[in-house]
């Protein structure tokens, strides 16, 4: 991996899409710069990871949803990074979140303001370093609005539309831009719910699929691939035949 790709940093690095991430990356021979709230979880990954491939990496300490923290996070990198990724989320419980607020805030605030805040700093401090790749880690559920989860969807859509004019902008200052749309992955944050085989990819194909795309240097991808035909005729249907559906 080129010099200007490294070191990676990864913010929802105890994720299973985060965690299998680090690894793809640290095959290529990728520094790593593991985020996450409770960094010391990382303690045997980071250990794993540097005897495994001899790599170097280190975890730094991120509650995304605190502005103070954010901040301190910033202070605390010992580098401008050469990619930054971004696999935050919470996915909720779209019943509970109706009538509970706080709940609600904190679905769209994880999974859009906040790694919009944090990607927007850090693609500021990248320009200084005029190359680099930013990722997005969205969802299908971003690409139509659902009953039975507008709430993730909705903060995914943003999201969505915040990676597409953040590659709109950076786009001519030599740093590119990823959105990934994932469908169905087999994770702690989906374990319970009955999951369609074939439509289901696991953490680690998410991740070889984003660095596939990122060296590629693609602007937007589904993972797995065949979600972008399901969700094309989604994003089509008429609003009166939409509200038809059940599901």
């Amino acid at each position: 991996m080129s010099a200007d790709l490294s070191p990676v940093l990864i913010v929802g690095a105890t994720s299973d899409i985060g965690l299998a991430l680090a690894h793809e990356y640290a095959k290529r021979g990728a520094a790593l710069i593991l985020a996450a709230r409770q960094p010391d979880r990382l303690d045997a990954n980071l250990l794993d990871l540097q005897n495994r491939y001899g790599v170097s990496a280190r975890s730094i300490a991120l509650d995304l949803l605190d502005a103070d923290s954010r901040a301190r996070f910033l202070d605390a990198l010992p580098v401008v990074p050469g990619t930054v990724i971004s696999v935050a989320g919470l996915l909720g419980e779209q019943e509970r979140s109706e009538s509970d607020a706080a709940l609600a805030e904190a679905v769209m605030t994880t999974n859009y303001v906040a790694p919009a805040l944090i990607l927007s700093a850090l693609a500021n401090r990248m320009l200084g370093r005029g190359s680099g790749t930013i990722i997005g880690v969205s969802s299908v559920a971003g690409d139509r609005g659902r009953a039975s989860n507008y709430l993730y969807g909705s903060a995914k859509a943003g999201f969505s539309a915040f990676l597409s004019g953040l590659r709109a902008r950076l786009r001519a200052r030599g740093i590119h831009v990823l959105t990934v749309k994932p469908g169905f992955v087999d994770t702690r944050m989906t374990s319970g719910m009955k999951l369609p085989a074939v439509l289901t990819a696991s953490p680690t194909q998410v991740a070889q699929e984003i660095v596939r795309a990122h060296l590629g240097r693609r602007s937007v991808i589904y993972t797995l691939g065949r979600w972008r035909w399901i969700m094309l005729p989604i994003r089509l249907l008429p609003e009166p035949l939409f509200m038809r559906l059940k599901f």
